[in-house]
């Protein structure tokens, strides 16, 4: 028994220490972006570089610390690679070179280490994270409520004709942000529930498989809700990523591809009906499809975006060598290229490889998320690490999508690399929570192999 506990120890602590070696690069490159920016912008190098990579090591390694008690199990690699992906945004943030862009990367620092501060708070507080199936109505309302906030009088804020915030003297937030995650954990809760009728009780007619109508449509009516939201908050990078994270949902759930279909066929059918209704929408689809009809004006971020990628090449122009963008300026030739266009900033100063490797990051995350539900052995468990990962995965398709015109551009952020402190901490809650299913099911996996190892079962 105690060679047993000796083996699962080290193996617990032989995924922390990579999860620990991880860490110390992701530190290196910050202080390396940071170095290179001081260089470039003031023609020498900074302590003050060192400085700032020494203090987001430190936090990482608080967090890394507190994994290790709290998550001894969990997955070694999600928490770097987020992290990877904060200190991007930092040092890209912090280049735009304006006294307004240091503020915003000084506020972006402080939401990072705010955001681990409330992901310990939800691991703390959420060991057995099964106890939310026993509320997933009240979080489906909370997540609709949190929808339609921004149209809310004297608290709502619109921008560029969306309504995606809401104001409170100094302090602003997007809540479609945590929206996400209470949609997600809903629709976990209720597909674990009633996959199974919806399975057995389906009908196929001409050859399609219809799902029975008494048990989908409280889970329609809900969704139906959320969607009914966004389109009236005008946030169509949101209402495109929950619809995806339903399909995946639903396919996971069911394992029917034709509940899949049918849901496409019903996206088609409500995306042309909106476009030929909301102006909004009709306007962001004919910039899209031909941004040259008003190049100064409307079709403007579209077509700069395309210029900056192009010009970046294969390797990029270098930091601080791109097109100039100065956020808040009166004419800025990348406009919100810290937020809607960080994407675009990366690969014209990085290059194609440089994006790519962006990619490569949220594919690698989406990949570990996946591996997580794989792990699970719960439905519920197993539902909400792919809810979770769709749409962390899917938000970052919307918005890398947009800027290369693959389709629409929209107004969400590029999780953890964009600009803005309600992004940020929805995030680490989204990781606490596929941590928390990582833990308990490599634990159990673990606790299993020992037991057939010892021919004695739990």
């Amino acid at each position: 028994m105690s060679a047993r506990a000796g083996s699962a120890t080290a193996a617990r602590g032989s995924g922390r220490n990579r999860e620990l070696v991880a860490l110390i690069p992701v530190a290196l490159l910050l202080t390396i972006g940071f170095a290179a920016v001081f260089a470039q912008n003031d023609s020498q190098l900074s302590d003050l570089s060192l400085s700032y990579g020494l203090y987001f090591l430190a936090v990482c390694l608080a967090t890394h610390i507190f994994i290790r008690i709290r998550l001894p199990n969990a997955d070694p690699y999600l928490f770097p690679l987020m992290a990877l992906l904060t200190a991007i945004g930092l040092v890209m943030i912090y280049r735009l070179d304006s006294e307004l862009a240091k503020s915003l990367a000084r506020d972006q620092a402080n939401w990072f280490v705010i955001g681990l501060v409330l992901f310990a708070v939800v691991v703390q507080m959420l060991r057995d994270y099964t106890v939310l199936e026993r509320y997933r109505y009240t979080i489906a309302v909370t997540g609709i409520i949190l929808l339609l906030a921004p149209r809310l009088p004297l608290i709502g804020a619109q921008v560029n004709g969306a309504y995606l915030g809401i104001k409170i003297g100094p302090l602003a937030f997007q809540p479609a942000e945590l929206a996400k995650i209470c949609i997600v954990v809903f629709l976990a809760s209720y597909l674990r529930e009633h996959r199974e009728l919806l399975v057995v009780g389906a009908r196929r007619i001409l050859g399609v498989t219809l799902p029975p109508l008494k048990h989908l449509g409280p889970l329609l009516v809900v969704w139906g809700a959320a969607m009914l939201m966004l389109i009236v908050i005008r946030d169509l990078g949101s209402s495109l990523m929950f619809f995806a994270a339903f399909l995946a949902l639903i396919y996971v759930a069911t394992g029917r591809l034709s509940f899949v279909v049918i849901g496409m066929v019903m996206f088609l059918v409500g995306a042309w009906v909106i476009y030929n209704t909301v102006p909004h929408v009709t306007d962001r689809v004919d910039i899209w499809l031909d941004p040259y009809q008003d190049p100064g004006d409307a079709g403007y971020q579209v077509l700069q975006s395309m210029f900056a990628q192009a010009d970046g090449g294969l390797f990029g122009k270098g930091f601080a060598e791109s097109m100039v963008v100065i956020p808040g300026g009166n004419d800025p030739l990348l406009p919100a290229a810290q937020t809607d266009l960080i994407y675009t900033l990366i690969v014209s100063e990085l290059g194609l490889f440089g994006g790519s490797a962006i990619i490569v990051t949220y594919l690698l995350i989406a990949a570990r998320g996946f591996k997580v539900a794989l792990m699970a052995n719960d439905g519920f468990s197993k539902l909400l690490a792919t809810g979770l990962t769709s749409v962390f995965a899917f938000q970052a398709f919307v918005i890398i999508g947009g800027v290369t015109r693959v389709i629409p551009l929209t107004g969400v952020t590029l999780p953890l690399v964009s600009y803005g402190g309600s992004s940020i901490l929805a995030n680490f809650i989204l990781l606490a929570l596929l941590l928390l299913v990582s833990d308990r099911a490599r634990r159990e996996a673990r606790q299993g192999r020992d037991a057939e190892r010892t021919g004695v079962w739990s």
